[in-house]
């Protein structure tokens, strides 16, 4: 057939509306869904002939090529993924998972009402900091303690609420950019204060705070680096001496953790990070941290410190605009919770499960898994085991090597390309990495389902190369 022929043979929407297979799919679709993908798969269908790639029309063709369309439409786009990279926090795939307290958490206060800001005791309305206050007072042995959406928003209302209007002094070896383009001088710009620059990117000394303080000063600021570390000829001023610095002139002092943590990882063979207890010890008047990276739970920003700076933020106007919803409050209550009992928290919670097992157990697991894709792909997969390192990811713990040992395979018929690509597309989506040539599958980042899982979906793709 010619072009106009082809043209004029195009499927009616009434027509095929009329067709058993599409009346199953408006049943258990909505209506103006499956109309749009008819649409647009008698539209995709036009253009290929107009292009000359399409050389006959068929309606079983569109039929299921808007069938196509229409899995595609109704997908969540928020969805499931197993995670095989080996890297914990990732934060491309939500940084860290749940421990399941707290989905269950989630899931009761999000059916029905809650005592969000309602005191059960007094029958009035009550305040959505108390939910998690007590519990990081007694996990840091601050006086006071609030939650906000993340610590972005943390750092910007602590800025705001102590400097505005006034001059922050900052190392310039700490004006750091994080992933999402968080910038310091951004944020203090936002914040309303006047940023002071001291020092110089690698060496930065007590002195240096003390020649840049003025009648203006409002806020020593101390950043965590995250993921940029400056090696070598270096030095910075301490929390502690920044602190005593602060007090003689009286200036308070904000440390921003970045991720930070609740227990001291150094004893797991980890490299060791600043506590949010050791930040409050040392006398900050402020500390904020993540409450999604290290810490394992929802995103949240955790500010900790002195009484009267705490309770100045709360009334601060940004305060409200950055407070935590019921969901993300349930979540950080449990996940709190779950550090007043350490046994109960390596085996409950799963960031940290994660970044400590052992590098011998890693090791008997990869060998599992390598033995159950070689039994479920035959020769279709040259499967192999090897030593390498995970990371911890989400900017915490950047130059730490953690041992691991990864399953490595090809798939004869398709590149590792188009392998990665198939397990990325599929269903669930497996997300793993690709070092010389081969696809690597991390299973410090893997429950026994989901590896189980991927020894399915590997079959599949074997079947169909």
């Amino acid at each position: 057939m010619d072009t106009q022929e082809l043209l004029r043979a195009l499927p009616k929407v009434d027509r095929l509306l009329e067709r058993e297979d599409v009346a199953a799919l408006a049943a258990s679709h909505p209506r103006p869904l499956v109309l749009d993908a008819l649409r647009d798969a008698i539209d995709e269908t036009r253009e290929g002939i107009r292009h000359g790639y399409v050389e006959s029309v068929s309606e079983d063709d569109v039929v299921m090529r808007a069938a196509s369309l229409l899995a595609v439409a109704v997908k969540r786009s928020l969805h499931r993924v197993i995670n095989a990279t080996g890297i914990v926090v990732h934060t491309n795939l939500g940084r860290s998972p749940l421990a399941e307290s707290a989905v269950e958490a989630v899931a009761e206060v999000a059916r029905g009402y809650s005592t969000l800001e309602y005191d059960v005791e007094s029958g009035e309305r009550g305040s959505r900091h108390v939910h998690v206050e007590e519990l990081l007072k007694r996990l840091t042995g601050a006086e006071a303690a609030m939650a906000v959406n993340n610590n972005a928003a943390a750092v910007l209302l602590g800025i705001a609420g102590l400097a505005r209007g006034k001059e922050a002094i900052v190392s310039r070896g700490q004006l750091v950019e994080i992933g999402g383009s968080f910038r310091i001088p951004d944020i203090m710009r936002e914040s309303g204060a006047k940023m002071v620059e001291v020092g110089t990117t690698n060496k930065t000394h007590l002195r240096d705070y003390e020649a840049a303080l003025t009648p203006e000063t409002g806020l020593l600021l101390k950043v965590h680096s995250s993921n940029y570390r400056v090696v070598g000829f270096t030095e910075e001023v301490s929390l502690a001496e920044l602190v005593e610095l602060g007090g003689h002139h009286g200036v308070p002092v904000f440390e921003d953790q970045g991720s930070g943590v609740l227990i001291d990882l150094a004893r797991f063979g980890l490299p060791g990070e600043p506590t949010l207890a050791a930040a409050v010890a040392a006398g900050a008047d402020i500390v904020s941290a993540s409450g999604d990276k290290l810490l394992g739970g929802p995103q949240a920003g955790i500010i900790v410190g002195k009484w009267h700076t705490i309770e100045k933020l709360k009334k601060h106007p940004l305060a409200r605009a950055v407070r935590l919803d019921k969901m993300t409050l349930a979540a950080l209550e449990v996940t709190l919770r779950l550090y007043l009992d350490e046994a109960k928290l390596f085996a409950e919670l799963p960031t940290l499960r994660m970044l400590t097992v052992p590098a011998a157990e890693l090791e008997t697991r990869a060998n599992a898994l390598a033995a159950a894709i070689t039994a479920a792909c035959g020769d279709a997969c040259d499967v192999r085991t090897a030593p390498d390192v995970s990371r911890a990811g989400g900017g915490a713990l950047p130059m730490a090597d953690i041992p691991t040992t990864v399953v490595t395979l090809e798939t004869s018929g398709i590149s590792v390309v188009e392998l990665e690509q198939r397990l990325r597309l599929g269903e669930p989506t497996i997300v793993a990495r690709i070092k010389d040539g081969r696809l690597l599958l991390d299973p410090r980042t893997l429950t026994p389902a989901e590896e189980t899982e991927i020894v399915d979906a590997l079959a599949r793709v074997s079947a169909e190369a």
